[in-house]
C-alpha cells in the first residue's frame, strides 16, 4: 500500500489548514496517509526527525513524504540518515527553505550541512512548490532544490506561506503532485 506522511511547519497544526484535508483526500483514494503532529514548537530538528522515524518505521518505494516549511528540512535530514540501499518513492516540498531565514529558532536545523548526494541516494523524485508572494521563501530556495535534488519546480500565485493563517484549507496542487509521484 502506498503510504504518505504529511509534516506541517512551525506554527501550523496537523489538524488545521490543508494537512488534514490532504490526509482525507489520499485515504479516500486508497492511500494510507497520516498528518503528523510535529512537536515541539518552535521546531527542534532532532526531535522532529525522531517523531518522523517513529511514525514511518520502514521506508520503501511506496513511501512518500509531504513537507511544509520546517517539515521539508525534517524530511531531508531524515532521508540522508537512512541506511544504504533504502529508497523512498518521492517527496513534495511545500514552502521549503535552505537556510535559517534569519530566525534564531531555526538555527538548530543548520548545525550540520545536508548531504545532498546521500539524500538523492534515498529518493529520486522531488517536487518543490512555492508561492510568488511567500514572505519567507524566496526563489533561490527552490533553485537550490532543483540544482541539488533535481526537483521539479511549481510556482503557485497568491498562496503566501501556504499556512492556515493564510487561509489555505485545501491545496489541490499538492494532491496532484503526490498522485503524479505515485503513478
Amino acid at each position: 500500500m502506498k503510504r504518505v506522511f504529511i509534516l506541517h511547519g512551525w506554527g501550523d497544526y496537523y489538524n488545521k489548514g490543508w494537512f488534514k484535508w490532504l490526509e482525507r483526500e489520499l485515504i479516500d483514494i486508497g492511500f494510507s496517509a497520516k498528518a503528523l503532529d510535529m512537536k515541539p514548537q518552535p521546531p527542534i530538528l532532532n526531535k522532529w526527525v525522531d517523531l518522523l522515524k517513529k511514525a514511518v518505521k520502514t521506508v520503501d518505494k511506496d513511501t512518500y513524504f509531504v513537507g511544509h516549511s520546517a517539515g521539508v528540512q525534517t524530511i531531508l535530514h531524515y532521508l540522508q540518515n537512512l541506511p544504504s540501499g533504502i529508497k523512498a518513492g518521492g517527496v513534495v516540498m511545500v514552502a521549503g527553505w535552505n537556510d535559517d531565514l534569519g530566525m534564531n529558532e531555526l538555527k538548530n536545523f543548520f548545525k550540520n550541512n545536508l548531504n545532498w548526494n546521500k539524500i538523492k541516494s534515498h529518493c529520486n523524485n522531488f517536487i518543490s512548490i512555492r508561492s510568488n508572494d511567500d514572505p519567507y521563501v524566496k526563489p533561490y530556495h527552490a533553485k537550490i532544490f532543483k540544482e541539488k535534488l533535481g526537483a521539479t519546480l511549481i510556482l503557485e500565485k497568491g498562496k503566501k506561506h501556504f499556512s492556515f493563517e493564510d487561509g489555505i484549507n485545501k491545496l489541490p496542487i499538492v494532491l496532484k503532485a503526490v498522485l503524479g509521484l505515485a503513478k
